[in-house]
């Protein structure tokens, strides 16, 4: 196929035009970043999201590589002289990698086989007349003793007949028709099963020692707890299909013919295909394709829970003091400034095994009155739970308002311990730098969340579990649409941050850091041309995203892109209006274009930009300083401690989404235990997947309707009456 037709079946597949799919793939070929494409060239992609470009993206590659293994295939073939028109147009016309496989399979250069072996004996002709059906008046025995040859290893009729159902085996186990009749029957039919090795010894995975679910119904979550139940050694897994079913599908396409003496030959053939060469390898392909699938399921919701989470609203202008739990090493205290930057830090020991709670107290009390601390962020690790009723305390004694709150400390360590803690705090300890990183988490979370690995942050489903590279490359693509989606002021973000805008790389970014520390601050956009490795194409891509509030162009410190600035001057200059003015009053050029008697289209044609961008431009103007974090549900903080024996069944609480897996939400509402929404106390009506009602960093209403204190389970809902 050629690249129309391409995007001819995208387009189809979306449900999307075609020139909408034309013009993304160009966009994405030219090197164009999503971030980008999606902000800036709304004209081009018909306002295309991110995640439709991102669908595009994969789309094209997909079937861009299904075509490059069809003209391998083809020529693979065609060397071995074996390639036929029809089976040409079978290949060219196939949709799927798998097809192409299939029908690739009896060509395929194979180790050698039973049949291989068979073939050199000479038994292939009597392979065809087994498989073909063919009618004799001769015997069987008459017909087999033809192929005897003592020298080559056939020295009886058995060995005749045994080597030629070798060959039809591996022919129907070949033949693509069977496999993909097989496959479909068994994703339909088939039933995975788990039983432990040792009855014994089954560890967490007693809910799968003995068990059985439909391959067409089981949920992704558990399809990941069989996969490491069995790589761990505890399960054996199979699976289990109706084996009269799958053979009867074989012999309805390759059908005996009761008058031939080769009937009885050709079914006992079919049956060793399937048991020996089919089953086998289908069960693999299913296992395989059920666990990509539960993989893109947990990638999917690992990248969800992620976006949620960086985009916590951030706390801004107060003083934090980050404090990150511990027993014996004890508790490491951190007081940051509204900035982020570090002023003090202490060790302190309020838990066994010394319980210097009195002293713990004093030394918290003397931090928060030194450093003018409006909130104390405590990680939710160990201890914490425990440091949450100290602080709690200690809140209740103090003669002014503070109050805490818990964050997500996952990755703490892995930070305090990275190059980059090193080289921001080259003078602290790395148990020291951990506690700094829980402050600014509560301070901005997008600026400190950035500077870990995010598969270390730890809000997914068996995330060590599943395709690494894959997960890798879809957190990236969450981190960088975050980033983006906020914006990122130049002088003083990161390299860590710096690094995920569109078109700046690692490289750049720490040139842009460098560039500062030597030059000072930036003054314009138009100075990041002078920053070593970013090219005209990296600055078009980068420039709408990085905010300048130091200069002297109002514009620099908008998401207007400069490629814009000009038409922003020209519809200036036809509302009659001024920067500065409309600096002063962000609603100013609205309300001027709506006495206008023109439409957006006209001004849009008049100033040389296109409606979408537009638009775009006077919400920019508009909201100049906008933080799509603001509108994202704000953080609790707390001024007094819950433990498990004071919730009783029946109480309303609010609590904050600390996780979100397949079968409900994990819920912070204040006690050492997060509590469970099970899925189906999430609503009133039927909910498939979580993720349509909550996402991690929701704050949510939620009713105590169980309490298992022994095991410490609370069970929530989040219908209420």
């Amino acid at each position: 196929m050629d690249e129309q037709q391409l995007f001819t079946i995208i387009a189809e597949e979306l449900g999307l035009s075609w020139n909408q799919i034309k013009n993304t793939v160009g966009l994405l070929d030219e090197e164009n970043t999503v971030p980008f494409i999606a902000r800036y060239r709304k004209e081009v992609t018909g306002s295309l999201d991110e995640e439709q470009i991102r669908a595009v993206w994969e789309r094209i590659r997909y079937l861009r590589n299904l075509e490059e293994r069809k003209q391998t295939v083809l020529k693979s073939i065609e060397e071995q002289g074996k390639l036929t028109a029809e089976l040409e147009a079978q290949i060219r016309a196939a949709t799927k990698l798998q097809d192409v496989e299939d029908l690739y399979l009896p060509y395929k250069p194979k180790r050698r086989t039973r049949a291989t072996i068979a073939r050199e004996k000479g038994l292939e002709p009597l392979a065809q007349m087994i498989i073909s059906q063919e009618q004799d008046e001769r015997t069987l025995e008459q017909v087999v003793a033809l192929f005897i040859d003592v020298e080559k290893g056939v020295e009886t009729i058995d060995d005749a007949l045994s080597g030629a159902r070798d060959i039809v085996a591996e022919m129907i186990s070949d033949d693509a028709q069977v496999r993909k009749v097989i496959r479909e029957h068994s994703q339909q039919k088939g039933v995975i099963t788990s039983e432990a090795r040792n009855p014994e010894d089954v560890a967490e995975y007693q809910i799968y020692a003995q068990f059985a679910e439909s391959l067409k119904t089981i949920p992704a979550y558990r399809i990941l707890a069989i996969n490491r139940g069995e790589r761990e050694n505890y399960l054996r897994v199979t699976v289990d299909v109706p084996v009269a079913d799958m053979i009867a599908e074989i012999q309805r396409i390759h059908p005996s013919n009761p008058q031939s003496i080769f009937a009885d030959e050709l079914k006992t053939a079919i049956d060793d295909a399937y048991l020996r060469l089919i089953a086998p390898a289908i069960e693999r392909e299913l296992r395989n394709m059920m666990s990509e699938s539960a993989d893109e399921h947990a990638i999917a919701i690992f990248a969800r829970n992620l976006r949620a989470l960086l985009m916590t609203p951030p706390l801004k202008g107060h003083n934090i003091l980050g404090i990150d739990p511990g027993y014996r090493t004890g508790c490491k205290a951190a007081a940051i400034d509204a900035t982020g930057k570090y002023l003090e830090g202490v060790t302190i020991y309020p838990h066994p095994p010394q319980n210097q709670i009195t002293e713990a107290k004093e030394t918290i009390k003397r931090l928060i009155e030194k450093n003018n601390i409006a909130v104390v962020s405590i990680g939710n690790g160990t201890a914490s739970r425990e440091t949450e009723k100290m602080v709690a305390e200690l809140i209740g004694e103090l003669d002014r308002s503070v109050y805490y709150t818990l964050v997500n400390e996952a990755g703490a360590s892995v930070y305090s311990a990275s190059p980059i803690a090193k080289k921001e705090f080259p003078e602290l300890e790395a148990s020291m730098r951990g506690n700094i990183s829980i402050a600014r988490r509560l301070l901005d979370p997008l600026s400190e969340l950035v500077k870990i690995d995010p598969k270390s942050i730890g809000v997914g489903l068996y995330q060590h579990d599943v395709n690494q590279t894959r997960l890798s490359e879809a957190l990236d693509q969450v981190v960088e649409s975050a980033v983006n989606l906020v914006g990122v002021d130049l002088n003083t973000s990161s390299s860590s941050l710096l690094q995920y805008v569109a078109g700046v790389n690692t490289r750049v970014a720490e040139n842009i850091v460098k560039y500062r520390e030597e030059n000072g601050s930036f003054t314009s956009r138009e100075e990041l041309k002078n920053i070593k490795g970013l090219g005209s194409n990296a600055f078009t891509q980068a420039a709408g995203f990085l905010r300048v509030r130091e200069s002297e162009n109002f514009l620099d410190s908008t998401a207007v892109h400069p490629e814009s600035y000009s038409a922003v001057l020209k519809l200036m200059q036809t509302l009659g209006l001024s920067l500065t003015q409309v600096t002063e009053n962000g609603k100013l050029l609205r309300q001027r274009l709506a006495k206008d008697s023109r439409s957006l289209d006209e001004f849009a044609s008049l100033i040389g930009c296109g409606k979408e961008t537009l638009v775009d431009i006077v919400d920019s103007l508009e909201k100049p300083n906008r933080d799509p974090r603001d509108e994202m549900p704000p953080i609790i903080l707390r001024s007094d401690v819950l433990s498990i024996d004071d919730l009783k069944e029946g109480m309303v609480l609010k609590g904050t989404v600390r996780n979100v897996v397949d079968f409900g939400a994990f819920v912070d509402i204040g006690v050492k235990q997060d509590g469970l929404v099970h899925l189906s106390r999430m609503a009133k009506r039927y909910v498939k997947n979580p993720l349509d009602v909550v996402s991690v960093g929701d704050i949510v209403e939620v009713k105590v309707i169980s309490i298992d204190k022994e095991r410490g389970r609370i069970a929530l809902s989040m219908v209420l009456d």
